[in-house]
C-alpha cells in the first residue's frame, strides 16, 4: 500500500527556467541509470523477495526513497520549462538568439506532448523502459546490480553539476550526489553481510554445484588480447575472490573444438546451403506434400 505525503525529501527549486537544461536533466529521471530505473528495480526485486527480514525491509525502504526522487526531478524539470517558449516561433527565432538557443537545444515534445512537464524518457527523448531494471530473485546478484546503478547514477549527476551554474539545480543535485555516496555504500555492505552471513557466496549462483562446470578453466585468465600489463593483475595469479581456487595466467585459450560442419536447416526457411538448389526445392515440395512441420 503507498500514500503520498504532499511534501519533498528536499529542496527542488531552480533560480531561473532553463529549457536546455531541463532534457539534460532528464537523463537522470528517464535513462538508464535514472531515478525511475532505480525506483522500479528495488521496487520489484522487494516484491520477488523470497525472504523476511532486514534484506527485503531495506528493498522496500530505499524502492520508497527513490520514487521521492523521481518527484523531485520531475517538479525541478517542470520548473526548468516554465518559460518554454509557446507558439510561433519563426520570427522569434530570427530575431532573438537567446529564443533560438533554447529552440535548439530544448527536447520540443517537453512543450508539444507534455506541456511543459517532465516526461519518462532520456535526454534523447527514448522512452524508458522495463528492460533497463534487474531484478532476479538472486540478492547478491542484485545487489552487486544495485551498487553499480547507484556508482553510474551518481557518474551521470556529478556531470550534471558542472554543466549549470543554478544555485537552486546544484542543490538538489548535491543532494542526490549524497544519496548516492550512501546507496553505494549501503549495497556494497548488504552483499557482504549476505556473504558473511552465508545466505549468498560466489560464484553466483553459490547453490548450483562446482563439480557440474568445466573446472579446468574456472580460475584461468585467457589474455584475448596483444597488451602485455593484464598479467600484473590479481586476476591472473593468487587466490581467488571465493576462496576455491589460484588464478592462472595464459596466453589465449587452452582449450580448442573442431568447427562443426554448417547445418542444413527445413528448406522452407529459404536460406542459403550447400545443397543445390533444385534439391532444396524439391525438399520444400515434398515436406508441403506431406504436411510436414
Amino acid at each position: 500500500m503507498f500514500f503520498h505525503k504532499q511534501e519533498l525529501q528536499f529542496k527542488s527549486t531552480p533560480d531561473k527556467p532553463d529549457a536546455v537544461y531541463a532534457r539534460k536533466l532528464q537523463e537522470v529521471l528517464g535513462g538508464q541509470y535514472g531515478e525511475i530505473t532505480v525506483a522500479m528495480q528495488y521496487g520489484f526485486q522487494s516484491w520477488n523477495s523470497h525472504v523476511p527480514g532486514k534484506y527485503r525491509d531495506l528493498l522496500y525502504g530505499i524502492a520508497a526513497e527513490e520514487m521521492g526522487h523521481v518527484e523531485m526531478l520531475a517538479m525541478m524539470i517542470a520548473q526548468l520549462l516554465e518559460k518554454a517558449p509557446l507558439g510561433i516561433t519563426n520570427d522569434a527565432v530570427q530575431s532573438d538568439p537567446t529564443v533560438a538557443a533554447v529552440m535548439g537545444g530544448m527536447d520540443v515534445q517537453h512543450a508539444i506532448v507534455a506541456g511543459a512537464g517532465a516526461r519518462p524518457v532520456d535526454s534523447n527523448g527514448n522512452p524508458w523502459t522495463g528492460g533497463y531494471i534487474t531484478a532476479s530473485g538472486n540478492m547478491l546478484a542484485d545487489f552487486t546490480s544495485n551498487a553499480n546503478i547507484e556508482m553510474q547514477g551518481r557518474l551521470a549527476v556529478a556531470r550534471l553539476y558542472h554543466m549549470t551554474d543554478d544555485h537552486g539545480v546544484r542543490d538538489l543535485l548535491s543532494f542526490l550526489l549524497a544519496r548516492d555516496t550512501m546507496h553505494q555504500n549501503q549495497w556494497t555492505a548488504a552483499a557482504l553481510e549476505l556473504q558473511a552471513e552465508n545466505m549468498e557466496q560466489l560464484p553466483v549462483p553459490s547453490n548450483f554445484p562446482l563439480s557440474k562446470e568445466y573446472r579446468e578453466v574456472s580460475y584461468q585468465y585467457l589474455n584475448f588480447s596483444d597488451g602485455e600489463h593484464a598479467s600484473e593483475g590479481s586476476w591472473a595469479s593468487g587466490p581467488t575472490p571465493d576462496g576455491h581456487g589460484e588464478f592462472s595466467y595464459h596466453d589465449g585459450p587452452t582449450t580448442s573444438a573442431p568447427m562443426p560442419p554448417p547445418t542444413h536447416p527445413d528448406a522452407r526457411f529459404y536460406g542459403t546451403t550447400d545443397v543445390p538448389n533444385v534439391v532444396e526445392k524439391a525438399a520444400g515440395a515434398a515436406q508441403d506434400k506431406l504436411k510436414k512441420e
